[in-house]
This record gives structure tokens, sequence and C-alpha cells, in this order.
């Protein structure tokens, strides 16, 4: 990939410029716990963007992305947003940079990918570190990290027009390879933990379905925890978020709510202690928990907060019946990946077992991708 990029952008603009990369990312567990100020367990992969760039001297961007065989030309003032949906992604992170007293100049570039598009990997995170770091490193701008994942954060509010949280962007930017970051998501700490599972993979298998659906029940759903944590608050002011109050404090609450409301609150307050969990076992490098707070996580996201589908219920008891060690939906919902830790000596015989199972249930093959913890954005050379 980075030699065919180098060829295209030596083609189109005669010269070499600097290579930069940044990851896509996985999340271990912590699904939905993000808008309820709680963690999430998120890692940089071995799966990203990678974008040639070089100074050109003028007030325009020339951007070529290379997957797509398409070129963009714009200039970098608020007028000057370009039609092209990709484009919109750098051009929105020079935008937020100029928002914050960087003074952006002219480049070209030519970039690609490897992660794989609507599969849960943040795709477009990648793309938004890559470039916000690049820059920032080009112009000495001396943007700290955490800056640099807000300014991936804003692109999507301000210029795509998702209303996403922070994880993607901040795992994209501090990904180190062997390690986890439990991020939390108020206060936007966070902490290593080693993730080096020896003797197991880590395995994503795309269903390749995306149910319609998902933003109104994202929102609907969003909505319910925000009831129950109200409900809460009454009777304990300290509870801002659903991360703050407990099973007991929810049942206080019972009658007080709908039973929707109440089964959505239910999982989200045992998601975050899982969390917690999984920070335990892995100190101990005990991955068997691991594994069974995974199964914990997506029970609860097929039975409490309904956002799974059939197909990744199946992916999910084909791992069971299969001794995958661990197995959950890994996103929203609705569709995408399963996430599996799979010990080594029982890999062949899953994935034999899962792609002739799926493809005789749904008629086609789910996608096989295996992943790496990885480090987060960098200059390559």
């Amino acid at each position: 990939m980075i030699n065919k990029i180098r060829a295209k952008f030596n083609e189109l603009f005669q010269t070499g410029g600097s290579v930069y990369t940044s990851p896509g990312r996985i999340n271990l567990i912590g699904e939905h716990t993000d808008y309820n100020g709680g963690f999430v367990f998120p890692g940089a992969i071995d799966k990203g963007m990678v974008a040639e760039i070089k100074l050109n001297g003028t007030d325009k961007i020339r951007a070529f992305a290379l997957d797509l065989n398409e070129l963009a030309e714009f200039g970098f003032n608020e007028e000057d947003i370009p039609a092209a949906g990709w484009a919109k992604y750098i051009f929105g992170v020079c935008r937020e940079i100029i928002k914050r007293g960087g003074t952006i100049k002219g480049f070209d570039t030519v970039f690609a990918g490897d992660v794989p598009l609507g599969a849960g990997m943040s795709s477009s995170a990648a793309l938004e570190s890559t470039y916000a770091f690049a820059l920032n490193d080009m112009l000495s701008l001396g943007i700290d990290k955490f800056e640099l994942a807000k300014i991936g954060q804003s692109t999507e509010h301000n210029y795509v027009g998702v209303k996403c949280g922070i994880m993607d962007q901040f795992a994209s930017v501090f990904g180190k390879k062997g390690s986890l970051m439990l991020l939390d998501c108020r206060s936007l700490e966070y902490k290593y933990y080693p993730f080096d599972p020896k003797g197991y993979k880590l395995v994503l298998l795309d269903s390749v379905v995306k149910h319609e659906l998902a933003s109104s029940a994202y929102n609907k759903r969003r909505e319910s925890c925000e009831n129950a944590a109200k409900a809460i608050r009454k009777n304990h002011s300290e509870v801002e978020f659903l991360r703050d109050a407990t099973m007991d404090m929810l049942n206080e609450v019972k009658n007080d709510i709908s039973a929707e409301d109440y089964i959505r609150a239910e999982y989200v307050i045992e998601e975050i202690q899982r969390v917690m969990d999984v920070c335990v076992a892995l100190e101990k490098g005990n991955y068997e928990t691991v594994g069974e707070k995974m199964y914990g996580t997506h029970h609860g996201m097929s039975k409490l907060y309904e956002v799974s589908c059939e197909e990744l219920d199946f992916l999910n008891d084909i791992a069971k019946k299969c001794g995958v060690t661990g197995s959950r939906v890994m996103g929203g919902g609705f569709g995408g990946c399963t996430i599996n830790l799979v010990k080594e000596e029982k890999y062949e015989a899953f994935i034999k077992e899962a792609f002739s199972a799926y493809k005789e249930k749904f008629g086609h093959e789910p996608k096989l991708y295996n992943v790496v913890i990885s480090d987060g954005a960098r200059k390559l050379f």
C-alpha cells in the first residue's frame, strides 16, 4: 500500500513527501457506556490509514483518495468546503486547527487505507488522526495529543454531521502496541493495560449486515438512560450519569420508570462493572475472566439493551459452541462485527464452523479480520 501511495504521489506531483499513519481501533469491552459517563476499553489495531504529504507553497490542498481514484482541490476557508464526502474529513481537520489558532499552509497529499469500511473499526477516525498528527508535526503547531483527538471529534461534529464520542479518535492517537487503554469518558483520564494474550488470537467476524434504525434506536436508548439517571437523582443528588448509580439505586426507582428504561439502565450499570472486572483480570493475565465478561456483554446487549440482531447472536452462539474464550457484538449494534478471543488450538475449527454454518443460515459467509494491538498515530518516514 505504501509503495502504491508513493508511486501515485510522484506521478501526480513529481516529488516525494513525508509519510504518516494512524490506526483503526477495536473496543474490547464497554459499549454504550461513553454517553453514560462510564468507561471504554479500546486498543489501536494493525490496520489504518496512510498518507504521503508535502507542503506545496500555495493556499490550496490537492488531495487524492487512492482507494476511490478521486482527486479534490480546495482551500481552507469556511466557504471552500469540498463536495466529496471523503475530502470533508481533511478539510474539517484543517478548519478545526485554524479555529484553535493554528496556521495551515497548502499541501499535496495521497492517502489510502486497509481499515475495512463499515465494520466498526473507525476508518474515519484513522483518517482524521493521520492528518491532525501530520499537520501538527509538519507545521510545528505544538498541539497536544488530546487536542489532536478532539480535532478529529470536532471534524465529525461540524463537517461530517456525526455526533460521536471521543473514543475512536482517542484510540487512534494514543494507541500503544501490546496495550489496551481504559478511558474514563467523563474525566478523560486514561491508563494503559497490558494486552498480550499469548496462545490466543483476537478475531473479528463481520456479519456483513447493517440494519437500518440504528440512529433512531440509539437516540431512544440514550433517552432511556437519561430518564433512569434523572429518577435516581431525586433520591441521590450525586448521580450525574448512570456511571454513578448502583443496581440498588436503580431498584429503588423501578416502579417510577418504564420497564424499558429499567432494563436499559440495568445493562449500562452492569456493563460499567464488567469493564472494571476486566481491568483486574488483565492485570492478573486472566484471559478466561476477560472472555466470560465479553459473553456477559453480548447477553446484555442482546437481551437488555436490544441492539444485537439475528446474525450477531448466531455468530455468538457458534463461538460458544466451539469453545471460544470470549465473544460479543462490537460497536453500537444492529450489524457489524463480533469480537472474539480464541485459543490458537481452537481457531481453525471455529473459523471453519462459523463460515459454513453462517453461509448455510444466511446465504453468504462472514468476513474475517485477525487484528493485533498496535501503535497510534505516527510518522513512518
